[in-house]
């Protein structure tokens, strides 16, 4: 796997002991946006079953620890617990799977809906075939655009980053005593990437949830002025 990191700044509510929002770059709203292209199969495999929400862990284990002779074949096993991400691995923004991906992936020109991982087998949503109908997924990285600052909300929520929905927010959260507020800068690795997979199934509070308890150990932290002064 990966071992790349992001390097997020979030301004916290001390008083409060929650995440406001996360100042992000490009890296990771494309990280949280790859989290939706994951296959359920890939999710589960990632969290393992113990982690995961509900039963859907023990299906997991059940299929992959069934015979051979009930399955009518291999492929069917390999498609299941092991699904293939409808995007190229060039795309894939640092942290998750990104060696165990196929190293080219096509798309069927005609249907534009099937992906697949050689270019000469029957398209299972418009059975075309043969060489020339199936186009090479592009090499453009990513789903965002990287020149924009992202506010990242603590239930997710992505927006363009400006002074203004800032100081709107802070409205909207009722704090007018700014002595409670700090900046931390805080680097996200393999560990909370894995968390982040796991929290937005079962929380609103994510950034919270993953990151405040141990912050201290992850990055530093500056004074709220600073962080104002940086938009001015």
């Amino acid at each position: 796997m990966a071992t790349s990191k992001v390097s997020l700044k979030f301004l916290i509510d001390k008083k409060g002991h929650k995440v406001i929002f996360a100042e992000a770059g490009k890296d990771f709203v494309d990280f949280l946006l790859y989290l939706l292209n994951l296959p359920l199969g890939t999710v589960i495999r990632l969290l393992t079953e113990q982690d995961m929400v509900g039963c859907l862990g023990n299906l997991y284990k059940s299929f992959n620890e069934l015979d051979e002779s009930y399955i009518r074949t291999s492929q069917i096993r390999e498609s299941i617990l092991k699904p293939t991400v409808s995007i190229s691995p060039t795309e894939i923004p640092l942290l998750l799977l990104s060696d165990e991906l196929p190293s080219k992936l096509y798309r069927c020109q005609y249907c534009n809906k099937n992906v697949a991982k050689e270019p000469n087998v029957a398209c299972s949503s418009c059975s075309a075939r043969g060489h020339g109908r199936w186009n090479v997924l592009s090499n453009e990285k990513g789903f965002v655009k990287g020149v924009v600052t992202y506010m990242v909300m603590d239930n997710l929520e992505v927006s363009p980053m400006s002074s203004i929905s800032s100081i709107t927010l802070l409205n909207q959260f009722k704090i007018q005593d700014l002595s409670v507020l700090e900046e931390r800068v805080v680097d996200l690795g393999m560990d909370e990437a894995l968390k982040l997979l796991k929290e937005p199934l079962q929380s609103n509070t994510v950034l919270t949830r993953v990151f405040l308890g141990t912050m201290k150990k992850l990055g530093c932290y500056k004074c709220v002025f600073v962080f104002f002064k940086a938009w001015n």
